[in-house]
């Protein structure tokens, strides 16, 4: 393990977004874009629809709380309910879903611990 992935496992974050349109997955991660740093993002590309129902579509970004502008963050607007996974390490998670809180109103879903990381499942709103 290279010492690089060791200062940055505690700090990273993989934020998961499903069940939005692109304008709701942009505005929540401009929200954590003005905290912290952007260390990657996945756009999904057009697709065909498989089966009988709509395909999902998940946007995902990974970020790391330990650097960034650190700009406060104020209510934002959604369209609609946006699902969120965040996983990560303890801290930085609950740093990530505090963040969330000041752009959104945050539900509590569910949250699933490991050893060395959690998984916080939430629901995001407009305030």
């Amino acid at each position: 393990m290279s010492d690089v992935y060791d200062l940055h496992i505690d700090t990273d974050v993989t934020v998961q977004l499903s069940d939005c349109c692109r304008e709701d997955a942009q505005a929540v991660f401009d929200v954590l874009d003005r905290v912290y740093q952007l260390e990657d993002m996945e756009t999904p590309g057009p697709r065909a629809a498989e089966g009988p129902g709509p395909a999902t579509t998940v946007w995902v970004a990974t970020f790391d709380t330990a650097g960034g502008r650190r700009e406060d963050v104020g209510p934002t607007h959604l369209t609609a309910l946006v699902g969120a996974t965040l996983t990560g390490g303890y801290h930085a998670v609950d740093e990530v879903e505090r963040v969330l809180a000041t752009g959104f109103d945050v539900r509590s879903l569910q949250s699933v611990s490991g050893d060395q990381e959690t998984e916080a499942r939430l629901l995001l709103a407009s305030r």
